[in-house]
């Protein structure tokens, strides 16, 4: 369990069980027992953060839903939704071992060409990058932290 180290979000008590050896986390959104990897790690705190210190409503979140890319069936970490369910803040979560790069924004522009969001957010729980897409002139402007609701 050595993936488990202090990230960059507030502290949060996570609802942590041990069965045949593995450790689960019960997921806030899905309200069931998810397998704790270093990836759910990140993802429950990402979670819990927008939930506790951005007032975000359970209700408008979505955890790894499938989606139709190039043919390719592939899941979506977190899609925060606006109050008329669109897609709002897109978030693709990696493990804290993993290098954020261009590979990883790649993946979630993936994601983003189908959902059209207006925040995507790249995070290994020890860096996280948000960036808000500028219509106008079709880029991405960098932008600091995740807003609050």
């Amino acid at each position: 369990m050595d993936f488990i180290v202090p990230l960059n979000f507030p502290p949060t008590q996570l609802d942590l069980t041990r069965k045949s050896g593995k450790v689960f986390v019960k997921c806030l959104i899905r309200r069931k027992e998810i397998l704790l990897t270093p990836e759910e790690w990140v993802r429950q705190h990402i979670i819990a953060h927008l939930i506790n210190d951005l007032n975000y409503q359970q209700t408008l979140i979505g955890v790894e839903k499938a989606i139709q890319y190039n043919g390719l069936t592939k899941r979506w970490d977190i899609v925060v939704f606006n109050s008329d369910f669109e897609p709002y803040i897109l978030i693709e979560c990696k493990a804290p071992s993993i290098k954020l790069g261009t590979n990883t924004l790649h993946q979630a522009l993936s994601y983003q060409n189908q959902l059209n969001c207006e925040l995507i957010v790249i995070s290994n729980g020890l860096e996280t990058y948000t960036w808000r897409l500028n219509k106008e002139k079709l880029i991405l402007e960098e932008v600091e932290g995740i807003p609050c609701r």
